[in-house]
């Protein structure tokens, strides 16, 4: 009988394994998982889907400021097709340097019931920095 006992202690440490792991997996993905929108599409979800977002577009040249006090801006940002299509954003924390008007940026973070998106995130998007230069 020690064989059959030792049998089943196997099958049962293998689903066990394989239980943490599948637990592990999907709690993951789960709480990682973020919607990534167009400005477009932002402004056509419902608000309560905004609440982990990583939002991608322009930055508008008007309504740009740095804000008062400490490290962040405030600004527009545009859709990339539609530039009537704007979110205001605000981000607190250290600016890029290649941060400016009419530079692609992607924001992550959760649109607030005032309509601002509070980002925790702001990547610049700088394709001239990776492009090949041309020799001729």
């Amino acid at each position: 009988m020690p064989r059959n006992n030792s049998k089943s202690l196997y099958i049962t440490a293998l689903v066990l394994f394989l239980s943490a792991v599948g637990y592990l997996m999907y709690s993951g993905l789960t709480e990682n998982s973020l919607y990534f929108l167009n400005v477009s599409e932002a402004l056509a979800a419902p608000q309560e889907k905004l609440t982990a977002v990583r939002l991608f577009g322009t930055v508008a040249e008007r309504d740009l400021a740095p804000l008062k006090g400490s490290p962040g801006v405030l600004f527009r940002l545009e859709d990339k097709d539609n530039k009537t299509q704007t979110i205001v954003v605000l981000y607190k924390g250290a600016v890029p340097d290649t941060f400016k008007p009419g530079v692609e940026v992607i924001v992550e973070g959760a649109m607030e019931h005032g309509g601002a998106f509070n980002a925790k995130t702001l990547m610049t998007k700088c394709p001239s920095k990776y492009q090949k230069e041309n020799r001729g």
